[in-house]
C-alpha cells in the first residue's frame, strides 16, 4: 500500500485534479511509464497496474478557512479516500497564527469534522465519502481525536521525533561530567600532545 497527501485543497475542483494526478489514462493524467518507475519496482512488480488504484491512499488536506466551508464537497469527490486536517495552517488563515487551540479555530475544526464524518455515512452505499485524519496536538490528544470520530491519527511526525532525539543527545552532552578528555588514566592532565585527539566537536 502507498499513499500521497495533497496540501491546500480548497474545493472539489482541486480534489478532482488531485485524484487525476494519481490515476493513469483514461481515468487520469498520471505518466504511464510504469515499467521504469520506482513505485512498480522498476517494472519488476508485474501486477502493479492491476492494483495501483486500489492500493493508493489519496489524502486531501483541508487547512484554510475557504476549504473548511467546502469540506463536505471535497470529501464527496470520487477517489478521495481521506481528509487530513491541517490545524496550524487553518488557524493562520483565520488570523490566529500558531494558535490552533483558539476557540474559533476549534469551532471551525468541529464543523469540518462533522462534514467529513457525515460524508462517509451518506456515501457508504455509493462508494463515496472520506475518512477523517488528523494530527494530535497539545490540546487534542490521540484519545480525544478518536472519541470525536477520527479514523486515522498521527501521534507524532518523523521530523519531530528525530529533532527530539537530537535535542536530548545535545542536552546529555552538555550535562555530562565526564572529564576523560582532561585527565589521563592516572588522573593527570594529558598535556598538549594529546590535545589534537580530543573529540572533534569540542
Amino acid at each position: 500500500p502507498q499513499g500521497i497527501m495533497f496540501p491546500m485543497i480548497e474545493n472539489a475542483k482541486d480534489a478532482k485534479k488531485a485524484v487525476s494526478y494519481c490515476r493513469f489514462p483514461p481515468n487520469g493524467v498520471r505518466g504511464a511509464a510504469h515499467p521504469i518507475i520506482r513505485a512498480s519496482g522498476y517494472g519488476i512488480e508485474s501486477g502493479y497496474l492491476n492494483s495501483v488504484e486500489e492500493d493508493l491512499l489519496i489524502m486531501c488536506q483541508v487547512e484554510s478557512e475557504d476549504a473548511a466551508e467546502k469540506a463536505a464537497d471535497i470529501a464527496a469527490v470520487e477517489g478521495v479516500d481521506c481528509i487530513q486536517m491541517g490545524p496550524l495552517d487553518l488557524s493562520a488563515s483565520m488570523g490566529y497564527l500558531w494558535d490552533p487551540g483558539n476557540k474559533k479555530v476549534r469551532e471551525m475544526m468541529r464543523k469540518i469534522e462533522k462534514d467529513v464524518i457525515d460524508s462517509l455515512d451518506k456515501g457508504k452505499n455509493k462508494g463515496k465519502g472520506a475518512y477523517l485524519s488528523g494530527f494530535a496536538m497539545p490540546h487534542d490528544s490521540p484519545e480525544q481525536l478518536k472519541a470525536r470520530g477520527y479514523h486515522m491519527v498521527s501521534g507524532a511526525v518523523d521530523v519531530a521525533l528525530f529533532r527530539s532525539a537530537a535535542v536530548e543527545d545535545v542536552k546529555k552532552f552538555k550535562m555530562s561530567k565526564d572529564h576523560s578528555d582532561d585527565e589521563d588514566d592516572d588522573g593527570r592532565s594529558n598535556g598538549g600532545k594529546d590535545d589534537d585527539e580530543k573529540y572533534w566537536s569540542e
